[in-house]
């Protein structure tokens, strides 16, 4: 059947891997560009041949997040999809299964996080944030992805889920590898590895730990199992720790490139301090597209999409929507209402969302309280990523 499809203005080619090797700049324009046409842009996967549609709007965005029986989150919705064995033996995680197995996996995680828990990460992660910067004034290193954005978010995951900072090292280095099916596959093994002793002995012994929680029987008479937990610690591990540390950093370059904003927020932190992490959330957007496979034939914004098509849900872009957010392009502070997208939509809307402003509101008091100087002095360093590229070091003083 004929399908009417708008594609992109010639020279942008969303289904080219090189495209998305692009400067930020360079992208953001073509985005720009896609915003300017109607309905949803049509492109060719050409590592898989498939029919693809962006959704580069904040109305589209939004509709097809809160429509999850039409789209389908399945294997390879953050990354390369992973091969049967894989799925066999580590199973699906939050960010690529689908009701009702989403909904229940939820529930169980969700149980876990007690307003006493909550309360305990609370302070854990203000009491991290003042002992990381206590060792900036006395090592003064120069990458503040190693020495702080990385750290903070690490060190406060392995403190929640009662492991020493070592025993997952290994896993985080492997997360910042690459972004192949395989280096998903070895993650998950190591994070296996990590946890799974951990896990039998807390359901033996319980300790006041998010393992335990996880573990513990719920009113439904069961906690995650050891593939479960894995799934559900190499999420935290990969996309959250790595989404906030991205989070982080770019905060920070932000606040440098747009001084009169950092003076602002310096000259009240208590008035702006919550609208400064919105903004950082809206210009940064750490998890900048994800996939979804449509299950049935569908029309959106006048244009069908057949059962099969994948499309990629592109939230930095419907984070730039001049039809929502006027001056897009500019880092304001006071900006309300401020409906980014950061953290998805609809069901399957980021569980860690709490954390990661807590992060960004715990660090950024604690560096502009007491080093009311630190700035970015060069732009992020980053890699290529299937979620959006990684910050891989910022250059910063004080």
């Amino acid at each position: 059947m004929a399908v009417t499809v708008h594609a992109a203005p010639r020279g942008i080619d969303l289904g080219d891997p090189a495209f998305w090797r692009l400067p930020e700049e360079a992208r953001a324009a073509a985005f720009a560009r896609l915003r300017e046409r109607p309905g949803p842009v049509g492109f060719t996967d050409r590592a898989t041949g498939r029919r693809c549609w962006a959704l580069v709007r904040h109305a589209e965005v939004t509709a097809a997040g809160r429509a999850p029986e039409v789209y389908l989150s399945g294997p390879g919705a953050g990354g390369p999809e992973p091969g049967r064995w894989a799925r066999a033996l580590f199973g699906g995680s939050l960010l690529d299964l689908d009701d009702p197995r989403h909904a229940d996996l939820r529930w169980t995680v969700g149980r876990a996080f007690t307003p006493r828990l909550l309360a305990a990460v609370e302070q854990d992660v203000r009491a991290t944030a003042a002992e990381l910067v206590d060792r900036l004034e006395r090592e003064r290193p120069t990458d503040f992805v190693a020495a702080v954005a990385a750290e903070l978010p690490y060190r406060v995951l392995c403190s929640m889920l009662g492991l020493p900072p070592e025993r997952l090292r290994r896993a985080a280095d492997r997360s910042d590898r690459d972004d192949t099916a395989r280096a998903g596959s070895a993650l998950r093994l190591a994070v296996r590895r990590a946890v799974a002793a951990p896990a039998r002995e807390r359901r033996r012994r319980p300790a006041d730990d998010l393992i335990s929680a996880l573990v513990a029987p719920g009113p439904d008479g069961r906690g995650l199992d050891v593939r479960e937990l894995t799934a559900f610690c190499t999420l935290l591990l990969d996309l959250g720790v790595r989404a906030t540390r991205d989070a982080l950093a770019r905060g920070l370059h932000l606040l440098t490139v747009h001084p009169a904003q950092r003076a602002l927020l310096l000259g009240d932190l208590d008035a702006h301090l919550g609208g400064a992490v919105e903004e950082v959330l809206r210009c940064a957007t750490p998890v900048d597209r994800l996939r979804r496979t449509v299950a049935v034939d569908h029309r959106l914004a006048g244009l069908r999409l057949a059962a099969g098509d994948r499309v990629l849900l592109c939230y930095g872009s419907a984070n730039r929507d001049e039809s929502v957010f006027p001056a897009p392009d500019a880092f304001d502070i006071t900006r309300s209402p401020n409906p980014h997208l950061a953290f998805g939509g609809g069901p399957h809307f980021c569980l860690g969302a709490h954390l990661a402003r807590l992060h960004l509101r715990a660090l950024l008091r604690e560096l502009l309280t007491r080093l009311p100087e630190i700035r970015a002095t060069t732009a992020p360093d980053t890699v290529p990523s299937a979620t959006g590229p990684r910050v891989r070091s910022l250059g910063f003083t004080f």
